[in-house]
């Protein structure tokens, strides 16, 4: 068990003056498994390429595991899926691969197939396999529910339950309720990490924009009331 900090973390891309990020600070537990929620546009892809080390930023990111990110590029998808596989984890054992298809309902002459030959799906389900292999990493998980039926995203949010140390991102809220313990949100002005599942977070936002939105009217009121007197 370790911790990622980020700290007074600062970004905004070349050319524009809306910084997508400014002056952020959070701490997560590397154990922890999190859903990364936030409006569209607010930044989510962003954090996760940020962790990766892929753009210039400042503050300061702290961790002492390796982060890897999902989707993994292929670069030759004719290769066999265990080629491409033994690319993205190398020295990876075989009935270690075996046994995390299995997990995710895929069959082992998967691997015999050219990787470019897989669904869409059975591509996701094969990478999030090999990478949950990679030694001391923690996964940045982005949209794996894009190319999956009710079937297949029931089985990956399984698999994920099963695991620890990932951010995974979606927008599907049973995938999430079924597979996190944790919440990191991008707000308006701020990251905040909260325990619990998507559903527990979602009303507990709830409630919060209900008082604050009461509080608003609270203090309306007092105004109209003190410019009458």
């Amino acid at each position: 068990m370790a911790l990622i900090a980020v700290n007074d973390l600062t970004f905004t891309y070349p050319g524009s003056y809306d910084p997508i990020f400014e002056h952020v600070s959070f701490r997560i537990d590397t154990d922890w498994k999190l859903g990364l929620t936030g409006r569209n546009g607010r930044g989510k892809t962003t954090l996760l390429k940020l962790l990766m080390g892929e753009y210039a930023f400042s503050g300061s990111i702290v961790s002492t595991v390796r982060f890897a990110y999902f989707p993994y590029p292929v670069a030759d998808k004719s290769r066999s899926t265990q080629e491409v596989l033994e690319t993205i984890c190398p020295g990876l054992i075989y009935w270690q691969l075996v046994r995390e298809l299995s997990e995710l309902q895929v069959a082992e002459d998967t691997l015999r197939r050219p990787f470019n030959t897989l669904s869409n799906g059975e591509q996701t389900k094969v990478m999030l396999s090999v990478m949950f292999l990679k030694e001391n990493s923690f996964l940045l998980i982005d949209e794996p529910t894009n190319h999956l039926d009710a079937e297949g995203r029931s089985a990956v949010s399984r698999y994920l339950k099963s695991k620890k140390g990932y951010i995974v991102v979606s927008h599907d809220r049973a995938f999430l309720d079924g597979c996190v313990d944790h919440i990191l949100s991008i707000n308006r002005s701020d990251i905040e990490v909260v325990q619990g599942n998507f559903s527990s977070w979602m009303e507990n936002k709830r409630r919060q924009d209900a008082f604050e939105l009461s509080q608003n009217e609270r203090l309306k009121k007092d105004i109209r009331r003190m410019e009458k007197a």
